[in-house]
């Protein structure tokens, strides 16, 4: 997925998008998706000036983001005003490594458990092959 396909599948837009392309797809299985982060982000003169390093709840919330787009494409349908995906619950986080500007973060998300409207993933977040997080996320598809 391109960064148009991607915006047909996830409400969020800039500064809050957090994925440029998805990689690999296996619907109902895993997705492998990617973040180039650049010194442009808009968090970065806050945290920390001279010394920029991605938030980890950022980190986070595109691993969330990667398994939206994961869930829409297995669903076989396309977020629309009525209809978003929250978080439930977020276990097991753990940050192995800082984020920096120039790094590329490699997405892999896999789907564990799905009831309902109810999903749960694993995450892990890498720059270079070397874990920059891990998560086990939950979330829920919202109706209006």
């Amino acid at each position: 997925m391109d960064i148009n396909e991607i915006l047909e599948y996830l409400p969020h837009r800039y500064p809050f998008l957090l994925v440029d392309r998805v990689l690999e797809m296996e619907e109902g299985k895993r997705i492998v998706a990617l973040k180039n982060v650049t010194m442009n982000e808009p968090f970065f003169p806050g945290h920390f000036p001279g010394h920029p390093v991605m938030p980890g709840v950022l980190i986070v919330e595109a691993m969330a983001q990667v398994a939206a787009l994961l869930s829409f494409k297995s669903m076989g349908v396309k977020p629309d005003e009525n209809s978003v995906v929250l978080f439930a619950g977020i276990d097991g986080v753990r940050f192995k490594r800082q984020v920096v500007p120039g790094d590329q973060l490699m997405f892999e998300v896999e789907i564990l458990q799905s009831k309902r409207n109810i999903y749960k993933y694993r995450g892990i977040a890498r720059v270079d092959g070397q874990v920059a997080a891990e998560a086990e996320l939950m979330c829920a598809l919202k109706t209006k």
